[in-house]
């Protein structure tokens, strides 16, 4: 038998001890991404992946926003973000800072998500490109790796806010295995 554990029941995070916690070394990077109910959406997940932070580009929306809020459910006040006009400028920062660019899109000589291998000590910027275009050329090309989300059907997309689920889980999960 199976009971629904109540909120109370769920030893969640307040912001304070969210902000203090360790976080996975992984950045999100948003790179053009149109709908505000998908960068909400990214909040939420990044909170509950505990990711160290979001980079909203271009024509992101940006907190305080109806309708990020209401994709977000508040993770938009406990994960920290910063935005760039242009995302090969958030790139840049994040590769002067030490992090591995993985931009997450279908391109030749991509590794499936369910191969890759985080190191550990390394530090991830994730780059999710905008719902139509995906991720920049020129923001692939400053990659150093691009890792896809095998599909098997016709449309050969998803969503942009289930692939950043999809993803983060899978690097989530590796590394809790590395800091093994």
């Amino acid at each position: 038998m199976f009971r629904k554990l109540r909120n109370d029941e769920l030893h969640r995070l307040s912001a304070q001890e969210f902000k203090d916690a360790e976080k996975l070394p992984v950045t999100v990077v948003l790179d053009n991404v149109r709908s505000s109910h998908n960068v909400g959406s990214a909040f939420r997940t990044a909170d509950s992946f505990l990711i160290e932070k979001i980079c909203l580009c271009g024509i992101c929306a940006v907190p305080p926003a109806p309708e990020i809020h209401k994709s977000a459910l508040g993770a938009e006040f406990s994960v920290d973000w910063e935005y760039f006009k242009e995302t090969a400028d958030a790139v840049a920062s994040l590769k002067e800072q030490g992090y591995r660019i993985v931009s997450v899109e279908q391109a030749e000589n991509s590794v499936w998500l369910q191969e890759i291998a985080p190191k550990k000590g390394e530090r991830y910027a994730l780059v999710f490109g905008n719902e139509v275009k995906g991720v920049q050329q020129s923001v692939v090309d400053m990659s150093d790796e691009v890792v896809e989300i095998p599909q098997w059907g016709t449309k050969h997309s998803l969503n942009v806010s289930v692939s950043v689920g999809v993803v983060l889980w899978e690097y989530s999960k590796k590394i809790a295995l590395c800091r093994k």
